[in-house]
C-alpha cells in the first residue's frame, strides 16, 4: 500500500494492506480472508497502536446512518463517524452528547477505544456514553454487546484488541447552550492551593501552561447555561484576573484561526465544548502528544512534580493542558475507579528530544500511579502499565477468549501485555 501515516506524521504504518471499507460486509470479508487485522480510525494517534502485519481496516468511509431513539435517549451511528459530524446532526434535532473532546475531527470508534476524553469535574470520558457496541469478531460475524452484558466494561475501551467496531450506541440528552470564557495569568497558587476551585469552576475547564511562566498562561471556562436568560454566573474578575472579553482566541502557533468562539458568547454545545472548529485544521498539526492521568486527590502534588522539570520541558513544549475526568468502571479507562487529572503535553515535532524527556516525567509521576493515554507517546513498559491498570489481566483474558487465534493482536498490544505474545 502507499505510505499511510498518523495524523501528525509521527508514525508510518508498516501494514502491507489498507482497506477503506465502504460497508460492514467488506469488513467481514477482510476478517474472513484470514491473517491479522487491525482497525484504523481517523489516525489521531501518535504511536504504533493500530499497526499490524496484516490488513489495516478503516471504517471511516462506511455511511454514518445515525438512528435516534428519543424514548431510550440514545443514538446509534457508524463507528467511523467523526464526533463533530454527529454533534451537528444531533444539534439540528434538539439533542446533545454529554461532552466532546477538544478535537471534533476524531472518529467515535477510535476515541472510545482509547479512553479519549473531554473535560469536567463531573464529566466522564467520551467512552462512558456508550450503551452498546456492534463489532466484527474473529469469525467475521457481527456481535452486539450492551451495557450490563458480561464483558461490556472490558470492551468499550478495547483498543481494537478483540474485533472491528462498526456501530456504536451513545446516550443523548436535550440540547443545551455553553459559553466559553478565557482568563489569562491566574496565579499558580490559585490552582495548587485548591485544584477544584479552578478545574471545577465550570462544566468543562482547561488550564494551559508552558510550566515555566510565572502565572498560568490561560484558563478556559466552559459554562453550561440553563436557558436563554442564564448568563452562567461567570465573574468579570477571577482570582484578581479580568475576563478576556475578546472572541479572538489563541493557543499555540498555527491555531489562532481555528478555535471555537470565546469571549462569553453563548452558543450550542457542539460549537463550544470542542476547542477547535470542525471546518478547520485541528490543533497545530505539526506536533507530538503525550498524556498521563493521576488521581485527582494527588493533582496538586503531581503538578508540582512536573513543574520542577519546567526548565527541561519548556524548550521542547508547545503547550500543556490540564483537565479533569470523572471516574468510571471501564477496565482499561484511564479513569477506572478514580477521578483523575489529565496532564497533556503537546510537543514540538522533535521525537528524539521528546523521548529523552519522557523518562524524567514518568519518574516524577510514578509515585502517583500515573496511567498513560493509550494512543499517545509514552515510555512505559509492560510492568509499568500493569502496575497502574488494575484490570489489565482481566482485559487480556477477555480478548484472548474472544480472539484465541490472535487475529486482532499487534506488536504494540503484545509489548504492553494487552495480548499474549505470538
Amino acid at each position: 500500500m502507499s505510505s499511510v501515516e498518523t495524523w501528525a506524521g509521527t508514525y508510518t504504518f508498516t501494514a502491507p494492506r489498507l482497506l477503506e471499507a465502504r460497508s460492514v460486509a467488506e469488513v467481514q470479508a477482510a476478517v474472513a480472508a484470514g491473517g491479522r487485522v487491525r482497525a484504523l480510525g481517523t489516525r489521531h494517534s501518535f504511536n504504533d497502536l493500530a499497526d499490524t502485519t496484516g490488513t489495516l481496516v478503516t471504517v471511516t468511509q462506511i455511511p454514518a446512518e445515525p438512528v435516534l431513539d428519543e424514548a431510550a435517549r440514545t443514538v446509534t451511528v457508524g463507528a467511523g463517524t467523526r464526533y463533530g459530524v454527529l454533534a451537528t446532526w444531533l444539534e439540528e434535532r434538539g439533542w446533545a452528547l454529554h461532552n466532546l473532546g477538544s478535537l471534533p475531527h476524531i472518529s467515535i470508534g477510535g476515541a472510545i477505544a482509547t479512553g479519549t476524553h473531554g473535560s469536567g469535574w463531573a464529566n466522564g470520558s467520551l467512552s462512558t456514553a456508550v450503551t452498546a457496541l456492534t463489532y466484527v469478531d474473529a469469525r467475521a460475524e457481527l456481535v452486539t454487546i450492551g451495557r450490563g452484558d458480561d464483558g461490556f466494561d472490558g470492551l468499550v475501551v478495547g483498543l481494537g484488541a478483540y474485533g472491528v467496531v462498526v456501530r456504536v450506541a451513545l446516550e443523548v440528552q436535550p440540547t443545551y447552550a455553553v459559553r466559553q470564557d478565557v482568563f489569562h495569568g491566574l496565579p499558580w497558587e490559585a490552582l495548587l492551593d485548591d485544584v477544584g476551585s479552578v478545574l471545577g469552576a465550570g462544566y468543562s475547564v482547561s488550564v494551559f501552561t508552558t510550566w515555566a511562566e510565572p502565572t498560568l498562561d490561560q484558563v478556559w471556562r466552559k459554562t453550561r447555561l440553563a436557558g436563554p436568560d442564564d448568563e452562567g454566573g461567570v465573574p468579570e474578575t477571577w482570582f484578581g484576573v479580568p475576563r478576556d472579553r475578546s472572541s479572538e482566541g489563541r493557543l499555540v502557533a498555527g491555531s489562532e484561526e481555528n478555535l471555537t468562539p470565546q469571549g462569553g458568547i453563548p452558543g450550542p454545545w457542539s460549537q463550544r465544548l470542542p476547542h477547535f472548529r470542525l471546518d478547520s485544521t485541528p490543533s497545530n498539526g505539526d506536533e507530538i502528544q503525550t498524556e498521563y492521568f493521576v488521581d485527582r486527590r494527588d493533582a496538586a502534588d503531581a503538578i508540582r512534580a512536573v513543574r520542577a522539570l519546567a526548565d527541561r520541558i519548556a524548550p521542547v513544549l508547545l503547550i500543556t493542558e490540564l483537565r479533569t475526568v470523572a471516574a468510571d468502571d471501564l477496565w482499561l479507562s484511564p479513569a477506572y475507579q478514580r477521578d483523575v487529572l489529565a496532564i497533556h503535553f503537546t510537543w514540538q515535532n522533535r521525537p528524539d528530544d521528546v523521548r529523552a524527556l519522557l523518562p524524567a516525567i514518568e519518574a516524577a509521576l510514578a509515585p502517583f500511579g500515573a496511567r498513560p493515554h493509550w494512543g499517545k507517546f509514552h515510555g512505559m513498559g509492560a510492568e509499568d502499565v500493569r502496575r497502574v491498570t488494575p484490570r489489565l489481566d482481566d482485559a487480556r483474558a477477555l480478548f484472548e477468549r474472544l480472539d484465541p487465534g490472535g487475529v486482532f493482536t499487534g506488536a504494540h498490544l503484545m509489548r504492553l501485555g494487552l495480548r499474549e505474545p505470538r
